[in-house]
């Protein structure tokens, strides 16, 4: 199954040991990009790792840019100001409810219900086009910056974020009136592709998907960065470890990060959009880490320095591979068909799990 079956959302391939149309057993096959970006980043500087970040979880690009800047900032004791661990906060979260969308409305698709995908893209526009009018990027952003931020916000930004969660306030429960209500698409993710919290745990399962079998894993909530520590929000859990209770998790994260938004956003200290920083960054030698909370889970930023312009070894601890391999877990012994939803209730970006 794949690597261009349209259910596996890239380069992924899946060798399925079947009988008849049941899995007995799956082995991912993942590779297939080969970019090397760990060993790219040995060779150019710390500024120029951020634009590498971007493509590994495409749609959380925001969040990987923040992990690298994190963990540089912190190796240099380096504080930012104010203005922009909020501005880094509410893109995260907008960054977060894009990814959500996009992931709501092809796992639709994925089941057979092609109007999710039109609602869905709608939506994630208003997002698209206030990044786009930030930073002048629609997916691969690079606007976090060791030390800040590229620049400053747009002048409308606050006005046209405001907008946008009126808006989507409105629209986010037609979401449940399309698909979660239904009943075909019920009996085909309520009890599928069980995942019990101590699989979560041992697999490394993070993010909704781990969260969906009540593994409290929230990198937000349990180790806060940026400005999330000035902000209430819940950690959204489900104990039933199935299909549904993972799509679960990831409609009431959209609810999370709205109220998170909506904290933060007439709230925006004034004042520099950067900390004042070397044009050559140089990390004392030591070993650095930083996670932060992408849309699929924990993100791991791991830099070994040896006090020179570029890392000596990098490592990231990316979110979709952990989440992959349990697939032969909770997917063997059902259909070939349930294996779609299964597969797609993981919310699966291909490009983060390659090595």
């Amino acid at each position: 199954m794949g690597p261009q079956h349209p259910s596996t959302h890239g380069v992924l391939r899946f060798e399925l040991c079947l009988k008849g149309e049941t899995v007995k057993y799956i082995i991912p096959h993942c590779g297939y990009i080969h970019r090397g970006i760990e060993k790219m980043c040995e060779k150019i500087t710390y500024q120029q790792i951020i634009h590498l970040t971007d493509r590994f979880d495409y749609l959380s690009a925001h969040m990987n840019n923040e992990a690298v800047c994190l963990a540089v900032e912190n190796a240099l004791e380096v504080e930012v100001p104010e203005r922009v661990k909020y501005i880094r906060t509410i893109l995260a979260e907008l960054n977060r409810i894009a990814s959500h969308q996009l992931w709501w409305c092809a796992f639709g698709m994925d089941l057979g219900a092609l109007t999710t995908f039109f609602y869905g893209l709608r939506d994630r526009e208003y997002i698209l086009d206030i990044f786009e009018e930030s930073f002048g990027s629609r997916l691969l952003h690079s606007f976090n910056y060791p030390g800040g931020l590229m620049h400053d916000i747009h002048p409308d930004f606050q006005k046209k974020v405001k907008e946008f969660i009126k808006y989507f306030r409105k629209k986010l429960p037609e979401y449940d009136q399309l698909l979660t209500g239904n009943i075909i698409f019920q009996q085909r993710a309520i009890g599928m592709g069980y995942m019990s919290k101590e699989d979560a745990i041992s697999y490394g399962v993070t993010g909704p998907s781990g969260r969906g079998s009540g593994f409290k894993c929230d990198v937000r909530k349990h180790h806060p960065y940026s400005a999330y520590s000035k902000v209430d929000f819940k950690e959204i859990l489900y104990t039933e470890g199935d299909t549904f209770a993972r799509y679960k998790a990831r409609i009431d994260e959209m609810w999370e990060s709205m109220n998170i938004i909506e904290q933060l956003i007439d709230n925006i200290p004034a004042g520099d959009f950067t900390a004042k920083m070397k044009p050559i960054i140089k990390l004392p030698v030591g070993d650095y880490f930083q996670r932060v909370e992408t849309a699929r889970g924990e993100l791991g930023c791991y830099i070994v320095s040896d006090g020179n312009k570029n890392p000596l070894r990098v490592k990231f601890r990316t979110p979709n591979f952990s989440n992959l391999f349990v697939i032969n877990k909770i997917a063997s012994g059902n259909k070939i068909a349930d294996l779609v939803a299964i597969s797609g209730s993981l919310d699966l970006v291909i490009p983060d799990i390659d090595r």
